[in-house]
This record gives C-alpha cells, structure tokens and sequence, in this order.
C-alpha cells in the first residue's frame, strides 16, 4: 500500500516535470536572452546637456547588438574633470573587460587611467586628445579626428581643384588646436597659414564683415576655409553679399541646416565631417574583438573589424568612411558632399 503510494506520487511527480519541462522549452517557449560576451565602459567629458553625444550613445548600443557584448556609458554631469576621474577611477575597480574614454584634459586624467592600465584592462581612446597621448596612456588605439590630419586632407581637395592661396575663417582663436585645420590646410597648398588666418571673434555680424572686408583687400583669394557653423553660416552670407557665393571655393568643418543648404545650392564645396558616429562604435567594436580574438595588435585588429559584415552594412547605411591608418582607424576626415547629403540629412543627429 504504502509502496503502491510512493509509485503513484512519482509518476504524477516525473508528469509535473515533463509538463514543466515542455513548457520552458517547447516551440511556443521564449527563447532566453543570450549573455553579453564582455562588459566594457565609455567614460566622456561631456555634460548631460550636450546632445552631439545622443549620436554616439546610438553607435554604442547598435556596436553591442552586433558584437553580443554590454557598454555602460558614464559622464560627468557638468563636465566637471575631476568627476570624470573619479568615474574613471571607479572604472577600475570594477574590472570591466575593457575601458574607453576621451582624453578631455592630459594632465589632469593621466593618473586615473593609469589605473585602469595598471590593471591591465584593455584602453581605447575616443574624441579629444592626440594619438601620441593616447600611446603614452598605454591605450591600444585613438578613435578621432586629428585635426592637422583633417585640414591637409581638405587642402589636398583644394588644391586638385586649383586653389592656390586661401582664407581661414577662425571664429575660435583663443583655441591653439583650432589654428591645427588652418595650418593643415595651408601646408597642403604650400602656403604660410598664419597670414591666411583671420582671427574672426565670435559675433555673427562682425565675422561677416571681417570676411568682406579681408576678400575686398585680397581680391586674389582663391578660396575660404570656415573652422564651423559659427563661422561657417555669417561667411556664406559674406560671399552671397559680394556675389562670390558659389564663384570661389569654399569648405568647412562641421555641419549644420545652414551648411547642409550651401552644399546643395553649390555655394559650399564640401563639410569636413568627424562622424562622431564611429567614436562610439569602432571603440566597442575593437574592445569585442580583443576579447573574442585575444589580439591587440592594431593591424590585425583593423583587418578583422574591415572583414564584419555587420560593420560594413552600417557604414554603407548611414554613407561613413573610417580612415585605416597602420595603428589606428581615425573617425576623419569624412567629406559630406553632394553626392552624400541626403543621407547625412536623413540621419543627422542620429547616426550622422
């Protein structure tokens, strides 16, 4: 009897089990979600209020979709350096697989990320800051623009167009790596940067005058370099002043609607572009496959990120160009023409 019990209770036991079995993985069951590879962190400088950074927090979130690995983005809420360093700080000791962050200040981060490099976890540097910085801190490669790089490039594109001589409009003086694109620029074409840069200020209406005023004395000038939408927008309304607008060469860094406009009435050749959508997501790529690949080599790095198909449908989706360097993958110069506006329009603030 008691035997005969005992049999019963198994077989509805082992039925309870099947049943419950069947339902956790039978056809109709949700499949479990898959777990994320590695665990990195991007650590900016930016504060919550600057939104260019929504586009990077965009590249991030689709790097790990296609990467199968989790990124936390961390920030200083006011962009206050020293809670920057804390955050880096903290990076390190929670042992993440892999660390990224942005150079903002040298001096003042080199000792916290010294942390996370002590440690030995894999660094990747984004945004601000130059290569060179980026290997004294030990990371394995700089995702960036730099800007020298940036104005040779668009100089070359001047002068296979024939410009010989050229304004710099900078409406940022005060900044010493603003006068990096002029000089840049300037080399390219053979020329001395410095008596090509004017020191533009700030106020739309005085940047407009000053431009008027320089190409009326230099009526030779073959073309015009604008160092961003601030000095981009009040130059286009200078040349469209003096009937210049789409006569002479013009370029500029950035973009914005007013730009956007000059390319497409002829009036603006080309903006130089950093595609900020790659500092998010060319970092969480090479992090993955560091992880995956053990490798930190950046060539072979490059060769395996170049061979993604997932990678490659995002860029030809969203019209970007990585520059490939021997030891690391620059974010630009990308050149926003004519030929690509429309798609740069389409996903601008976004993925562009």
């Amino acid at each position: 009897m008691r035997l005969g019990n005992r049999k019963a209770a198994l077989k509805t036991l082992a039925a309870t089990l099947v049943s419950g079995l069947a339902l956790a993985f039978g056809p109709f069951a949700a499949p479990a979600a898959q777990a994320a590879d590695a665990h990195f962190v991007l650590i900016s400088h930016a504060p919550d209020s600057d939104s260019w950074w929504n586009t990077i927090k965009n590249a991030i979130k689709q790097a790990d979709e296609d990467f199968n690995v989790q990124t936390d983005y961390r920030n200083p809420p006011n962009g206050d350096l020293s809670d920057m360093s804390r955050l880096i700080e903290q990076a390190a000791a929670r042992n993440y697989d892999g660390v990224i962050v942005t150079i903002a200040d040298y001096d003042v981060l080199k000792s916290a990320i010294k942390k996370v490099t002590d440690k030995h976890i894999p660094l990747v540097t984004i945004n601000s800051g130059t290569e060179k910085q980026s290997k004294e801190l030990g990371a394995i490669m700089h995702i960036g623009q730099p800007e020298y790089a940036a104005g040779h490039a668009a100089g070359e594109k001047a002068k296979a167009a024939g410009v010989k001589s050229f304004l710099c409009v900078n409406h940022y003086a005060t900044n010493p790596a603003s006068f990096e694109r002029c000089r840049g620029f300037a080399e390219a074409l053979g020329v001395d940067f410095k008596s090509s840069t004017l020191d533009a200020g700030t106020d739309p209406t005085g940047i407009q005058t000053k431009v008027e005023a320089y190409l009326r004395n230099h009526p030779d000038t073959g073309g015009v370099l604008a160092l961003g939408p601030n000095s981009a927008e009040p130059t286009i309304k200078a040349l469209k002043n003096m009937g210049k607008a789409g006569k002479i060469w013009f370029a500029t860094f950035d973009f914005s609607d007013d730009i956007a406009k000059g390319i497409q009435d002829g009036t603006i050749q080309f903006a130089i572009d950093q595609q900020p959508y790659l500092q998010g997501y060319i970092p969480v790529a090479v992090l993955a496959i560091v992880k995956k690949d053990h490798v930190t080599d950046p060539a072979k790095i490059e060769k395996i990120l170049q061979g993604n198909e997932k990678f490659k449908k995002r860029l030809a989706e969203y019209g970007l160009q990585p520059v490939y360097d021997p030891t690391t993958i620059r974010s630009g110069p990308g050149f926003i023409t004519k030929d690509n506006i429309d798609k740069v329009v389409k996903f601008a603030g976004q993925y562009r």
